[in-house]
């Protein structure tokens, strides 16, 4: 069985998981998340990679290297997720299949501008709203759209 590459994208502010408002993201930090995400990824038969950046164009060149470096792509925007056309159009560049994960439950939280996803209809599936067993789900999305 093929052993496919996943490469885990995290946008603006997702540095700041363990200090950024716990009672909506958690307690956990990027790196804890990190390591929880590539255990699930080795119970699955997937190779995961992390990337993260505060810099939009960054994030753009991160997808625009996808296609060379993985064969699927979780993508946690952050607040991009909302406007960037930018990162819509790396995305579409990339061409691979994506899934968007939040770890809140954005359409819940409050602020009518959270609710807009300028990304979710160019990928197969999102997750939101389940912490980190929002990224399991993913995976497995992942896995069955490679196999």
């Amino acid at each position: 069985m093929a052993r496919y590459r996943v490469d885990v994208l995290h946008g603006v502010n997702l540095d700041m998981l363990g200090r950024r408002d716990p009672g909506i993201y958690g307690t956990f930090t990027l790196s804890e998340l990190e390591f929880t995400v590539k255990g699930y990824a080795q119970e699955m038969g997937l190779e995961a990679s992390f990337a993260q950046t505060n810099h939009e164009g960054e994030f753009c060149e991160l997808l625009h290297r996808a296609r060379d470096t993985c064969d699927g792509l979780i993508v946690n925007a952050g607040a991009w997720t909302h406007y960037s056309y930018a990162i819509r159009d790396a995305l579409e560049v990339a061409a691979l299949p994506a899934v968007e994960v939040h770890i809140s439950d954005i359409e819940n939280r409050g602020d009518e501008w959270r609710k807009l996803s300028v990304i979710r209809d160019i990928c197969i599936g999102h997750v939101q709203g389940k912490g980190l067993e929002g990224y399991r789900e993913a995976l497995q999305m992942l896995k069955e759209a490679l196999a």
